[in-house]
């Protein structure tokens, strides 16, 4: 199976160049792959995940995702839209919108059909239990159901790519066991691929592999069940 994701030698700083995050990392993610990223608070989890994405610009390295060059700025944007998903910990959803109003928003980005997007919406918001939600302001939802929201907003343009940072920290355990579920059914269903950084060995545990993060390198490689 060809790789989706490749990550080669990419090094990252901070405060020009005082505060090195990522030193020299390199991995291959294969189409269809659920990875984990472990490691303690500081490690580059995020700051991997940002770089992969295009929302942070390496400092040298090269890093493509199906086949696009990343670190070209001309195809960084269009990575963003149509190939990427992300779910932060936080859900970054707008407070005063509806849950659907949200949804949207990825869709309205590239010019899409309203009435395509309202189906694959009611299509996601049923297998994440909150169709009866949709129409409520962000304000006024759990963090369960907004983290839930979150992941159907990721999934609006169908993209071959899912990155999670942490995207059950802030829930508690029931929720977090139900968001995470839902997460890994919905991308195994769809034969998409995910990148998530967790510091939770359980749920590290039930991806295909975990890569350990020290120091800003990956440290090791350890097979899921």
């Amino acid at each position: 199976m060809s790789a989706l994701v490749k990550v080669g030698d990419v090094w990252k700083s901070f405060d020009q160049g005082r505060v090195e995050v990522l030193r020299g990392v390199g991995l291959n993610v294969a189409e269809g792959e659920i990875i984990a990223l472990c490691g303690t608070s500081g490690c580059g989890k995020s700051t991997l995940l940002n770089c992969i994405s295009g929302l942070e610009e390496v400092d040298s390295g090269d890093v493509s995702v199906s086949g696009y060059d990343v670190v070209n700025e001309s195809t960084r944007v269009d990575l963003l839209r149509h190939h990427i998903g992300y779910i932060f910990q936080f859900h970054h959803l707008m407070q005063d919108l509806t849950l659907a109003e949200n949804c949207y928003v990825p869709v309205i980005a590239v010019g899409g059909s309203k009435r395509d997007a309202r189906e694959r919406m009611e299509e996601l918001a049923a297998s994440t239990g909150i169709s009866h939600r949709l129409n409520q302001r962000v304000r006024e939802l759990s963090g369960g159901e907004r983290q839930r929201g979150a992941l159907v907003r990721s999934l609006m343009n169908d993209p071959k790519l899912l990155l999670c940072d942490e995207p059950t920290g802030a829930l508690d355990e029931e929720n977090r066991e139900k968001v995470f579920d839902l997460l890994l059914d919905l991308v195994r269903k769809r034969g998409r691929t995910l990148i998530l950084a967790t510091h939770d060995p359980e749920l590290a545990s039930r991806c295909d592999r975990t890569l350990r993060m020290r120091d800003g390198r990956i440290e090791r490689e350890l097979v899921g069940k």
